[in-house]
């Protein structure tokens, strides 16, 4: 990757794929941060050693303004006496969820409309409080309770486009919560 941002240009965001570790540097980080409020920074190569760059680097060389994403986890980072909370950018935020969007509408056929439900949903549940602290997915920690609604809003649009082949229920969301699997075994002895 060249190391130089093009200022014509001003990009308001990196993602790195390549698996090349340290590409996103000091002098590119700046850069954007120069000409940029806010930016995001995707550092999404696996694993942690080939992230573009870490958590702590982006906040630091953007004085706290980047928005970070990684493949890999990264722990939370304190600047100017701000914890910010480094996002991991999962397939386990959407996939469960758009699936059982799927299954408990009965949905004949997967359309573009409802990957686009199913990443807005994900994206309606980062709130200003969330934003504000540098995440940019909700905590995993409620991953039930997204892909509830994730799964909701999918089948809801598989209502809309006419693809669903089980009538809806009164509320898609609790009717989402009953279908999932809950991993509680009962002790026997």
């Amino acid at each position: 990757m060249n190391t130089h941002i093009n200022e014509a240009i001003k990009p308001t965001v990196l993602i790195g794929t390549s698996g090349q570790g340290k590409t996103f540097t000091k002098e590119v980080v700046e850069a954007m941060a120069s000409f940029n409020k806010k930016h995001l920074i995707m550092a999404l190569s696996n694993p942690t050693s080939q992230a573009e760059c870490t958590a702590e680097e982006a906040y630091n060389w953007s004085e706290g303004r980047a928005v970070f994403a990684s493949g890999s986890p990264f722990d939370p980072v304190k600047y100017n006496d701000q914890l910010f909370i480094p996002g991991q950018a999962n397939s386990a935020y959407i996939f469960p969820g758009l699936g059982l969007g799927l299954v408990m509408s009965g949905a004949i056929r997967m359309h573009d409309e409802m990957l686009l439900a199913a990443s807005e949903a994900l994206a309606c549940q980062v709130t200003q409080e969330l934003y504000d602290k540098g995440m940019t997915f909700p905590p995993f920690s409620n991953i039930r309770t997204i892909s509830a609604n994730i799964a909701a809003k999918v089948a809801a649009k598989a209502y809309d486009l006419g693809l669903a082949t089980r009538l809806p229920p009164e509320d898609l969301v609790k009717f989402a919560e009953s279908c999932m699997y809950s991993p509680n075994y009962h002790i026997y002895r």
